[in-house]
């Protein structure tokens, strides 16, 4: 007697997918006929040819549906009569329901034996558990000058690196747009510089150098206070003048600071012989550290800029100069500016090599090459990342009487940088994407967390104008007063 076995529905349909869903229902349009699929190797094997429909095969091809999404099959028996058996075999159909958080495919098949005496249905399954931990990627070359080689075109990206880099640019992001939001609404005021765009500059940076080295930029500076340690209640709390602001409400958007960073520097191009300083002291300390520098394609052109290469190179300072070209300095193109837009050739003296700063992978190769070449006592090196950024100079800048909006989305489309990053993990099987839209709803989660703190935070009071400054007290009195009497520093 043939046993029938009534198959356990794996999950149910979500309403959100019932559209895709009903799409997916016949599979990968280019799967077609019937495919011949064998057991698993530790189940038992019928004595009857095991055969599966176009439908069943697309649960196990289901990489192919598009951006990697899994599905769960649901399975439904019935019976149908064969030719010259006395039993009827059980075949199966499917139907595709969205897995949420499931790591694997499971695909169950039921399939009656062969008639013998005591013979029972065979179950088999053959499951898909594991995401790839690691994976290698080809990334684009670097331009070298005044280099012999340069950093390796073939990096190793494992999943839990994936999923940081994910989420930390997923963070800066929206923090941005909220900060936008809140600019918007009035409640930030004064300048505001958004880094939107830019993120894999950020990141591919910070994961490439110690948290002992040392960094200073300009005022486009939210997401370097970020990968620096800042928290993103501190910066939002920052931006809106609150106690609780990373520089203590006081400095805004384009003055934050944290350990060892060096702000948010409001004068174009005076950050960077500032960072020739700090490298200068990390040599004369002699700890193994170095600096990192940014600065624009806007500030390319000032006149320190150059005579710090000239004494970096000098004094063969551990110093990297990181141009961050985004192709315009306030509204005008970097053609328009420059003579030449070779920026990582303008060091002369300086090697330098020119990196695609909207891929995370080829940032965090090129700075880790950088940081080798200053930590091996040959001086300084000049890297030019181009990027983009999809705000304009500042908030008080749409962006577009400059550049048109289809320059904007055609970046956005192509070389977005956590699109690019979420693209090659789903494709290699390094997440999934119910994975990735979790991060997405978490860090939603927090930055309203935060901006609802900036919001409701007290403002620095009038006795703290004095406090975290360097000063000496005048003893002298002004018309029978002592100003300072009362608003005394505890720095």
């Amino acid at each position: 007697m043939i046993k029938r076995i009534q198959p356990r529905v794996l999950a149910k349909p979500q309403s959100a997918s019932a559209r895709r869903e009903r799409a997916l229902i016949h599979g990968p349009s280019h799967i077609t006929g019937r495919w011949r699929f064998p057991l698993s190797a530790n189940s038992r094997r019928a004595q009857s040819e095991h055969t599966l429909t176009q439908r069943q095969i697309a649960g196990r091809l289901c990489p192919a549906v598009g951006s990697c999404a899994f599905y769960l099959p649901i399975f439904k028996t019935a019976k149908k009569p064969r030719a010259g058996r006395t039993h009827p075999d059980i075949r199966t159909v499917l139907r595709w329901v969205r897995s949420g958080k499931m790591l694997a495919i499971i695909s169950n098949v039921f399939r009656a034996s062969a008639q013998r005496n005591g013979a029972a249905v065979i179950m088999s399954a053959r499951t898909y558990a594991d995401f790839t931990t690691q994976a290698t990627f080809e990334i684009k070359k670097c331009d070298l000058f005044k280099l012999d080689e340069g950093p390796a075109t073939q990096v190793v990206l494992t999943r839990d690196e994936g999923l940081q880099y994910y989420r930390i640019m997923q963070t800066m992001r929206r923090m941005e747009l909220k900060a936008d939001q809140l600019y918007k609404q009035k409640i930030i005021r004064g300048f505001c510089h958004l880094y939107d765009g830019q993120e894999a500059c950020a990141v591919g940076i910070e994961t490439s150098i110690n948290l002992s080295d040392h960094l200073i930029t300009a005022y486009r500076a939210h997401g370097y206070t970020y990968t620096r340690g800042g928290t993103v209640k501190e910066i939002m709390a920052e931006l809106t003048g609150r106690r609780g602001g990373i520089a203590k409400g006081k400095g805004g958007s384009m003055h934050m600071y944290c350990k060892h960073f060096y702000g948010g520097n409001g004068i174009v191009g005076a950050q960077v012989p500032l960072g020739a300083g700090v490298a200068l002291a990390c040599k004369f300390q002699g700890n193994n550290q170095l600096c990192v520098c940014l600065y624009g394609d806007g500030a390319a052109n000032q006149g320190q800029i150059f005579e710090t290469y000239n004494m970096a190179a000098l004094w063969k300072l551990p110093v990297i100069f990181i141009c961050e070209n985004n192709r315009y300095g306030m509204g005008t193109s970097v053609e328009r500016a420059a003579a030449s837009t070779d920026y990582f050739k303008r060091g002369e003296f300086i090697p330098g090599l020119r990196v695609d700063g909207m891929d995370v992978l080829c940032v965090r190769e090129a700075t880790k090459f950088a940081a080798d070449h200053c930590r091996s006592g040959k001086g300084p090196i000049l890297m030019e990342l181009q990027t983009y950024r999809y705000h304009g100079h500042s908030m008080s800048d749409p962006g577009v009487s400059y550049r048109t909006r289809e320059e904007i989305q055609e970046v956005r489309s192509k070389s977005d940088p956590i699109s690019l990053l979420k693209d090659r993990m789903l494709s290699n099987n390094m997440a999934s994407v119910e994975e990735l839209k979790e991060i997405d709803v978490e860090v939603r989660k927090e930055i309203e967390d935060a901006a609802q703190f900036a919001t409701t935070d007290p403002e620095p009071p009038l006795e703290d104008l004095c406090n975290h400054i360097f000063c000496d007290m005048p003893s002298l009195e002004v018309r029978g007063t002592n100003p300072w009497a009362k608003l005394k520093s505890v720095s």
